[in-house]
């Protein structure tokens, strides 16, 4: 039977619960609202499978990469498109070219409570739910057995998360499935647990004394593509933006810091990325800073659908060399914090916890709007720069 005795050995993709068959295996969340897999020993037959079905580990599945990726900076066509996405709006073209061919979508949406979830949708105006980057980690419980009843009902799924969600689905379903499953992975920084996304909910809508109604997890129509902000709407009090105060590396699940996936032998068809660093590779494709993403084509399917969809997109293939960023060569760099703040929370609450640790007050949001303002000053001087070789100044 799985054990999980370190919590840097389980990334919570659910594989291992959604493959028993005597349902001796269920999802429960630790303090911090991450998941982790706990067994029932008296339903438990010890038959290995959940064991077996785990891809955590660095001997992931990638028989079906190509020998070399190929690597493009995309941008859909439709601005409206871009403008209501996080990057370049590339997850909208793929899901729009299986939808109108009767295939499903799962991607990663919030509900009511702005909890995120995966979930399936058929319809082009479901999916829009689905568009943009949440900053914390999905539920996918029940998930996994939901896409394999799809595929062997002849679907085609197209399906969305981190490379640790597509690499443990990817298992859980087997080869004799997968020509039907399009896997999509994007580049990963680590994410937050539940309950601190939960809590810093509630803790906003005490301080304002206002009911938060929407949220963007980042904000690119009021601050561009290069600003990382995040704003909520209230009920009464119209938006109000910060700086990604749950975006820290000290209360990230402590998998993300051991991550398998940080390098570019991806295990899925197509990764998404932001198309970072293009100032330098092709400064006129985001010069308008409206955003852009930097795909990788990793398998023959993903390049059937790159080339099924790239009628829709402006596209440009850039060498991955170029394009390197943070987590496509390494983890995240997890703070030493990491326990002590996971500790000091069981204790504390949220409030309390995020002030002790300075990632909330006064001198959290003098620090945050200090980056914020050398991070535009950063921006606008790359801007000029690319003027100046424009008109070879």
């Amino acid at each position: 039977m799985i054990e999980i005795t370190n919590k840097k050995d389980c990334c919570g993709c659910t594989a291992c619960a959604s493959v028993c068959v005597h349902n001796a295996i269920t999802m429960e969340p630790d303090a911090l609202g991450f998941l982790y897999p706990k067994v029932n020993v008296e339903k438990c037959t010890d038959c290995g499978k959940c064991n077996n079905v785990c891809s955590f580990h660095d001997n992931y599945d990638t028989s079906l990469n190509l020998p070399v990726l190929e690597a493009y900076g995309v941008r859909h066509k439709n601005m409206e498109e871009i403008m209501n996405s996080r990057s370049g709006a590339m997850f909208v073209a793929i899901s729009d070219y299986v939808i109108e061919n009767d295939g499903v979508v799962y991607g990663v949406g919030v509900n009511e409570r702005f909890r995120a979830t995966h979930r399936r949708v058929i319809t082009k105006s479901e999916r829009d739910e689905l568009r943009g980057s949440k900053y914390i980690q999905s539920d996918l419980r029940g998930i996994f057995q939901q896409v394999k009843s799809d595929l062997k009902a002849g679907l085609t799924v197209l399906f969305s998360g981190t490379p640790c969600q597509t690499s443990g689905l990817n298992s859980f379903v087997g080869k004799n499935l997968r020509e039907k499953l399009l896997l999509v992975d994007i580049v990963c920084h680590g994410v937050p647990g539940a309950y601190l996304w939960r809590d810093y909910i509630k803790f906003l809508e005490k301080k304002y004394q206002d009911n938060i109604c929407e949220v963007n997890f980042r904000d690119k129509k009021k601050y561009g593509w290069r600003a990382h902000r995040e704003s909520f709407r209230f009920e009464k009090g119209g938006w109000k933006s910060f700086n990604y105060t749950l975006y820290k590396r000290n209360i990230f699940r402590q998998s993300c810091g051991d991550c398998h996936f940080c390098n570019i032998k991806r295990p899925s068809d197509i990764t998404l990325a932001d198309f970072w660093h293009s100032e330098k590779i092709a400064p006129e494709f985001t010069a308008d800073n409206k955003g852009a993403n930097l795909i990788l084509v990793n398998t023959v399917f993903g390049q059937e659908l790159f080339k099924a969809v790239k009628d829709k997109l402006n596209y440009i293939p850039v060498n991955i060399e170029k394009c390197m960023q943070g987590n496509l060569i390494h983890p995240a760099k997890l703070y030493p914090s990491l326990l002590s703040f996971e500790n000091y929370y069981v204790i504390h609450g949220f409030e309390k916890t995020m002030r002790h640790f300075g990632e909330i007050g006064w001198r959290h949001e003098v620090r945050m709007e200090t980056q914020y303002v050398i991070k535009n000053l950063k921006s606008a001087l790359r801007k000029i720069e690319s003027i100046i070789r424009t008109y070879n100044l």
